[in-house]
């Protein structure tokens, strides 16, 4: 593109236009754009950690439940039961609930199965259980809601939980934060950027190439099919921090080429070709970062590979196609008559203690990598001290939260229905409800306990007792619990996330080994707690591979921008600690890294590469023009850039901190704790390391 197009007068508001035309066709898409989270807890159909689940609701067929708890206040005792019915009765008339129980339709004193699903540990509370069909949770939890709403007084404590319920409140909370805290951080960028710059062009042009960036993506993603899921909410952000980078990289170069020539149009082509090959290898390693995750087999974090792939592009063609037009028009010319005496360049002794002193930080925050926890309990992803998390807790203490799926069969192949197999499955039930992190245990023994409470039962087999539930006159209610030929049975958990125990698979293996123990055999195990527990384990594999393949990557990008061996050791060092520092922080603290802010560490890994290739361009170029200091020279013109860029990507981020949405909030520190070490490690440990060692790293 020749550079007079964009000291073109029109060009500058061509970019505004297109920016609102950009604008606009997102909030016709705003719909669409609603954060989507599924039933199966960040796994799609095709997902092959999903296949066991899917077996066992096949062979067991069973609805969603909500889980209501209801307490008595004090003096309310007498009405109590008169308010359950009245609620009762409302909630199985919503639409999108198919069934339900309570202590008004059955009475748990006496029955092995609904003692365990109506009764809580307080005597003052029970339970409302409600089976749902796929009405969306979105749709549903609302006409719950409005129900509950009518029925909640000070003296009747309503509280409500199950996976669809849980749902809803992280997708609200996600939608939340994508309005709310992208405007803000938006809008923190817009004013860093009109206290750095000064200048209302370099203000409009960086907020409307951003703005088209963010647009054309969302655009992108929606033509595709891509939707808004659990870690493309936070898409506006990522990619308006991409286009960014490559602004004030550019933006640097511009003044600096200002200072040496008169001509807008000269000016503009040489702050582009001294930005393009830094910008352009900086987009590639973060392109192929993003693409890395497309081999994830959790579908959120595909769907970010993609949308990140997308966003990386559009970021740089965005930025060296519309920024342009507002630095070779509008943007005031500045003029220096303070000429630098290159001869006196020196990098400043402290940094020598500086670099010692980060390199020790480093080392010390590192030895918390082997606390670092990828799997977290369902319920941090809801603020301490919040209402919501507090009726969850309470539902969790009660009976639990998750539920786990366990189909056994005899080891020597007997059918269930016989005596000696019963017993077994006894033992198994007392094990089981023994567990501390099991809550509620349903299985085929409990429903046979409670089959011989009726009339008559007491005289017929337990065959017989299982034919007759597995007839459609009583819903079919054995199915759901024994095959139709009697070889296998299923033991419904719900599994407490409220219990500090060292991880979901060692619970789940001291579960396998009760079955094992009652003379029984683990034919399936599976369900929402297995899946988060095989979760854990790949966002654990995901950071070993993401950023370890985004790290041997840099090996080979790294020695083709500095055309040195020995450099690009020392630049593949210092982006080592980014991840060190992020990772390590959050094990010290403690801090769950959950699948929304395991991303956090590759997007700053991103910042770094992206000053660093900036910085060692610089020092090759000078080095080309014979500079006798290049990395002091370099150091000195990179320097600000760097600065600005990480002020104001920590000050927008920095928003994000005080989300009561703790995933949102842990994103935002882990990229702010990225940016600082990437900027540390840029400007005064990577320049002393190899200016210390020589001239461009040429000799070494």
């Amino acid at each position: 593109m020749s550079p007079r197009l964009w000291t073109h007068r029109a060009s500058p508001w061509s970019a505004l236009l297109v920016a609102a035309l950009g604008l606009g066709v997102v909030w016709l898409l705003r719909a669409s754009l609603s954060p989507r989270v599924e039933g199966d807890f960040f796994f799609s159909e095709s997902d092959p950690q999903l296949q066991t689940s899917q077996r066992i609701n096949d062979t067991y067929p069973s609805s969603p439940q909500i889980i209501l708890r209801v307490a008595s206040g004090q003096g309310a005792e007498n009405s109590y039961e008169g308010r359950i019915e009245a609620l009762t009765d409302e909630l199985l008339e919503i639409e999108g609930v198919v069934g339900g129980y309570s202590i008004t339709t059955d009475n748990p004193e006496g029955s092995a199965l609904f003692s365990r699903i109506l009764l809580t540990p307080d005597a003052a509370a029970t339970n409302i259980v409600l089976s749902a069909d796929e009405t969306d949770p979105e749709v549903l939890i609302p006409r719950i809601e409005a129900v509950i709403a009518e029925h909640q007084a000070p003296e009747l404590g309503i509280v409500m939980s199950g996976v669809p319920v849980i749902v809803e409140l992280i997708r609200r909370n996600l939608l939340r934060d994508l309005i709310v805290f992208s405007l803000a951080a938006v809008l923190v960028f817009g004013l860093l950027i009109t206290i750095v710059y000064r200048d209302i062009a370099i203000v409009v042009g960086t907020l409307a190439t951003c703005s088209i960036s963010v647009s054309l993506t969302l655009v992108l993603t929606q033509a595709i099919g891509l939707s808004i899921g659990l870690l493309t909410a936070n898409l506006v952000t990522i990619v308006f921090v991409l286009t960014l980078s490559h602004v004030v990289f550019m933006t640097a170069n511009w003044l600096r080429a200002a200072e040496e020539r008169a001509d807008r149009a000269l000016v503009i082509q040489s702050a582009i070709q001294d930005t393009l090959e830094a910008s352009f290898w900086s987009m590639t390693t973060t392109l192929l970062g993003f693409a890395s995750l497309l081999i994830a087999t959790a579908q959120p974090l595909r769907e970010l590979g993609i949308a990140g792939v997308i966003g990386t592009l559009t970021a740089m063609v965005t930025a060296y196609s519309a920024y342009p037009a507002f630095l070779g028009r509008w943007a005031k010319v500045r003029t220096s008559n303070k000429v630098m005496d290159l001869a006196t360049i020196s990098v400043p002794t402290r940094t020598r203690t500086l670099a010692v002193a980060a390199g020790a930080m480093v080392l010390l925050l590192g030895a918390g990598l082997v606390r670092v926890d990828t799997d977290p309990g369902l319920l941090t992803y809801f603020a301490e001290g919040d209402p919501l998390r507090d009726g969850l807790e309470q539902i969790d203490a009660d009976g639990g939260s998750s539920t786990l799926d366990i189909v056994i069969r005899d080891t020597e192949g007997a059918l269930l229905d016989s005596n000696p197999v019963f017993e077994k499955m006894q033992a198994l039930q007392a094990s089981l409800e023994e567990d501390s992190a099991v809550g509620v245990v349903l299985s085929p023994t409990v429903l046979l306990e409670h089959a011989r409470t009726l009339p008559f039962a007491g005289f017929l087999s337990l065959g017989l007792l299982l034919d007759m539930a597995s007839t459609p006159q009583l819903g079919s209610v054995g199915l759901g619990y024994v095959t139709a030929a009697r070889d296998e049975g299923h033991y419904f958990l719900r599994m407490r996330e409220t219990v500090e125990e060292p991880s979901r698979r060692e619970i789940m293996e001291r579960l396998r080994m009760d079955v094992v123990d009652a003379g029984l055999e683990p034919v399936l195990i599976g369900g929402l707690y297995d899946l988060q527990a095989q979760l854990g384990e790949l966002i654990r594999s995901s950071l070993k591979i993401g950023i370890g393949g985004l790290m041997a990557l840099f090996l080979v990008i790294g020695f083709i921008v500095s055309r040195s061996a020995m450099t690009t050791s020392r630049m593949w060092i210092c982006l080592a600690a980014v991840p060190i520092v992020v990772l390590g922080v959050f094990g010290h603290l403690g801090i769950a890294i959950d699948i929304i802010t395991s991303p956090a560490a590759n997007i700053a890994l991103a910042m770094g590469v992206d000053s660093m290739i900036h910085l060692v361009v610089r020092v090759r170029t000078l080095d080309a023009l014979g500079e006798p200091l290049p990395w002091s020279r370099a150091l000195d013109q990179i320097r600000t850039p760097v600065l600005r860029a990480s002020m104001i990507i920590c000050a927008g981020f920095g928003i994000f901190v005080l989300s009561t949405f703790p995933p949102t909030s842990r994103f935002g520190l882990a990229v702010i704790l990225g940016t600082v070490t990437a900027a540390t490690m840029t400007l005064i440990v990577l320049p002393r390391i190899s200016a210390t060692a020589g001239r461009s790293g040429a000799e070494t």
